[in-house]
């Protein structure tokens, strides 16, 4: 009896482990006392954590080729690009032609390839006129510093390092440099230090010079032949379209935040948030812009197409999505105003609204056809009719009586600024929305927008 207790009190003091597999059952795991088990089990932990970690890799880079299929076609071109560039290198004839300078084309095409026509431009004709520059700079150099002498020509050769990689590299901080030639300004640094210092003991440098400059516009060209004949993605268009969705998103927002204040009808939090969008894309609209100045004309976009006109398009519409993120903050203010002065401004502020975003719509309807439209002057004038409506109803606000509920003959003073808020931030926005169509039509006129032909009716 006592060997039974014994056995019953070591089985009770064991600690059970269970673990779930695939099919759903549990599964006994019994300790092992031996350090090759932890071990082993330790293993087995690392092994299951890094196929899960894969698999959810796999499953991402899948639904960003689901999401934006373009980014797939990306790599197959940047893929297509290499392939063709290594055949200097990999072919006996064209090896002999080139040698191993083949290995700066490989490189330029690694750098320069970019999403869109205009970056690949910008980046190839920068490294091109940068490699150009600093080649013909460091022959001169080196020619100068061969007259000067075996003893002077080391301090030639270090002097002119020093001046023109010191006088290139303070041009990347003035702004015109930095925004359109600042990796230029970084190859013609890297080129003319190389060949430089390369130079000093190499015999042929012009040779060197003439094939690596040779190989680097070879890459160069292969990247530009590519990103415009294969599935083309043009900086300028993508720009275009941005704008495009940012009228609409901020149409949808305020749309949105006046119907939620005045009905709280419960709209979804992505539809009253889409101003974020706007407010956070001033740096990609500046890259798309710069970007799409080099491009060649392509589609509607002809060339000298005023680029920089949209920049003070999404400008105007951040301003006006400042004014509609203030307006989403009166949502969950502290400070609520009563029913009754809400059913009272409820018809004019939805009014205004409405028409506010119908004229945003109309001006995204204007960018994505490229046609002028004959209804934005009238709903403009539409807007500020309900402007001035507005105006006169906060005007009678002092003198509205107070409700049957209420102690005090009129209204008091804290209960009517939160409505009053409400009232100017419409007000401010109708304003920005007239200045977004004035840049819209500045756009319209300076990209030459065809008229828009209403079709009349047969009698």
């Amino acid at each position: 009896m006592t060997r039974k207790m014994a056995q019953q009190k070591e089985v009770t003091n064991k600690v059970e482990w269970k673990i779930k597999v695939a099919d759903g059952s549990s599964k006994d795991l019994v300790p092992e006392s031996e350090p090759a088990g932890r071990a082993w089990l330790g293993i087995q932990g690392l092994i299951t954590g890094l196929v899960l970690k894969v698999g959810k890799f796999f499953k991402k880079s899948r639904d960003i080729a689901e999401d934006d299929p373009r980014k797939v076609i990306h790599g197959l071109k940047v893929g297509m690009a290499l392939t063709v560039v290594s055949l200097f290198y990999y072919m006996r004839p064209l090896y002999e032609g080139v040698g191993r300078n083949a290995m700066w084309a490989v490189m330029t095409t690694v750098v320069v390839f970019e999403n869109s026509v205009g970056a690949t431009l910008c980046k190839s004709l920068n490294r091109a006129c940068g490699t150009l520059l600093a080649g013909s700079l460091a022959v001169g150099v080196h020619w100068i510093a061969n007259q000067s002498g075996e003893k002077l020509e080391p301090y030639v050769n270090g002097a002119s390092v020093f001046l023109l990689a010191s006088a290139a590299t303070f041009s990347r901080f003035i702004p015109t440099v930095r925004a359109r030639f600042d990796y230029g300004a970084m190859i013609f640094i890297l080129t003319f230090s190389l060949i430089s210092v390369s130079g000093y003991r190499v015999e042929k440098l012009l040779r060197m010079a003439q094939l690596r400059l040779s190989t680097v516009a070879l890459g160069g060209f292969m990247c530009i032949l590519i990103s415009i004949l294969v599935c083309p993605i043009w900086a300028g268009k993508e720009l275009h379209l941005l704008i495009t969705r940012n009228m609409d998103k901020l149409a949808y927002s305020l749309d949105g935040c006046v119907a939620e204040y005045f009905n709280n009808s419960g709209i979804p939090m992505e539809k009253l948030q889409g101003y974020k969008c706007v407010l956070n894309s001033k740096a990609t609209e500046e890259s798309m812009a710069n970007f799409a100045r080099w491009e060649p004309a392509h589609g509607h976009f002809k060339f000298k197409h005023p680029w920089r006109q949209y920049l003070n398009l999404g400008a105007s519409m951040r301003r006006c999505a400042y004014c509609i993120e203030a307006l989403n903050g009166c949502i969950n203010s502290e400070n609520q105003v009563p029913e009754s002065l809400k059913q009272h401004f409820n018809g004019i502020c939805l009014r205004l609204g409405s028409v506010s975003s119908t004229v945003l719509r109309e001006l995204a309807i204007t960018m994505k056809t490229m046609k002028k439209s004959p209804k934005i002057k009238y709903l403009v004038k539409e807007m500020k009719n309900s402007v001035q409506e507005l105006h006169n109803e906060v005007g009678f606000l002092p003198n509205l009586p107070a409700p049957p509920s209420s102690t005090e003959a009129i209204i008091p003073l804290v209960e009517v600024i939160p409505i009053a808020t409400v009232a100017s931030l419409l007000t401010e926005i109708a304003a920005r929305i007239e200045d977004i169509a004035s840049a819209t039509e500045e756009l319209a006129k300076l990209a030459k927008f065809k008229p828009t032909v209403e079709k009349i009716p047969p009698h």
